[in-house]
């Protein structure tokens, strides 16, 4: 690999800009752990990995922002304190996106039984494999001040470790770059499956493509299911693409637009969860804002009021016309 560019300097717009994505990835994370804690008619099993998810999106941002606050330019103790606890909820967040994706797949296209024994699995995986890396990381000095080339002020991997390249992709690049491909098959799957599952619905029910209720609904679900791998591949596009510049020696690393967009996409994980799976989600929406602004909502209704999208827990299909109704009822159900 070349030599190492020059650092690359921080504006005092740029560290603002990113501060305030952590803070609001912050309190989007916050407000996913909240709903799951005071509604317990909202745990089901994908909100429930949602939640490791928000926590391990919780601990990066609060890891980012006293990186980004520091502005660090030597490696120190805090420096490779702040880079373990980045390292390991960052690439834990990417494991358990993972997860989400891959326990969906499994329960509504392969229509598999999900017991203790797959959560156990995504336990060991999503926290296990980020804590081994950080850990060795640790031990072999290869956390430390990385001059903000392939970050925006905190730190990441040392910057004279000779095997560096590799440490980036253990570290999180190899994970990253996995999930840009892993994520979009396993959701065009699921959006295959759910549009096969309510033409079928649709051939043997035709009054329900008329209803005016279902169309919307099932839009609003197809495009949340789109929107998950797109979401997450335009916020941590711009990491990926530093990284090559780096490689590369290219001084284009040291772009401006570049160096907020790649603040923003890794701190803000946990703010685009929560507009996705709390304000853009009607019945959690409704559950809140109820809260916040003391209004009386009929609870008769609460039940009545169906989840957009997968994350609320479905209502069993009783029509026993439907061909394989145990493979089609869990969606058509909740969208």
């Amino acid at each position: 690999m070349p030599g190492p560019l020059p650092p690359t300097e921080l504006y005092a717009s740029e560290r603002v800009v990113v501060l305030v994505s952590c803070v609001l990835s912050f309190v989007g994370s916050s407000l996913l752990v909240c709903t799951h804690a005071l509604w317990p008619e909202l745990r089901t099993r994908p909100r429930q990995l949602l939640l490791y998810l928000s926590l391990a999106d919780l601990l990066s941002a609060l890891s980012y922002f006293y990186g980004v606050l520091q502005d660090f330019d030597k490696t120190s103790w805090d420096c490779v304190l702040q880079g373990a606890l980045s390292t390991f909820s960052n690439t834990s967040s990417f494991f358990w996106t993972m997860a989400i994706a891959l326990y969906l797949y499994i329960t509504i296209v392969r229509g598999s039984p999900t017991g203790t024994g797959l959560l156990s699995c995504f336990h060991v995986v999503s926290w296990g494999v980020p804590l081994g890396i950080t850990v060795a990381a640790v031990a072999l000095k290869k956390i430390g001040y990385d001059a903000s080339n392939v970050s925006v002020g905190w730190c990441w991997v040392n910057l004279d470790a000779e095997d560096r390249v590799l440490w980036m992709l253990l570290t999180g690049k190899v994970w990253e770059i996995l999930a840009y491909v892993t994520l979009p098959v396993l959701y065009i799957l699921i959006k295959k499956h759910i549009n096969r599952a309510h033409a079928a619905l649709s051939e043997y029910r035709p009054i329900l493509s008329r209803a005016p209720a279902f169309q919307p609904r099932t839009s609003i679900a197809d495009k949340k299911l789109i929107l998950i791998p797109v979401i997450f591949i335009i916020l941590r596009i711009w990491s990926t693409v530093r990284f090559i510049l780096t490689l590369c020696n290219s001084p284009a690393v040291q772009n401006s637009v570049l160096v907020v967009l790649h603040g923003i996409g890794n701190t803000f994980q946990g703010g685009a969860n929560c507009i996705m799976f709390v304000l853009c989600t009607r019945v959690v929406r409704t559950r809140l804002f109820s809260s916040i602004c003391c209004c009386h909502y009929d609870e008769l209704d609460w039940p009545l009021q169906r989840s957009d999208s997968y994350w609320q827990r479905p209502e069993p299909h009783k029509d026993k016309d439907v061909p394989g109704p145990e493979r089609t009822k869990p969606l058509l159900s909740s969208t």
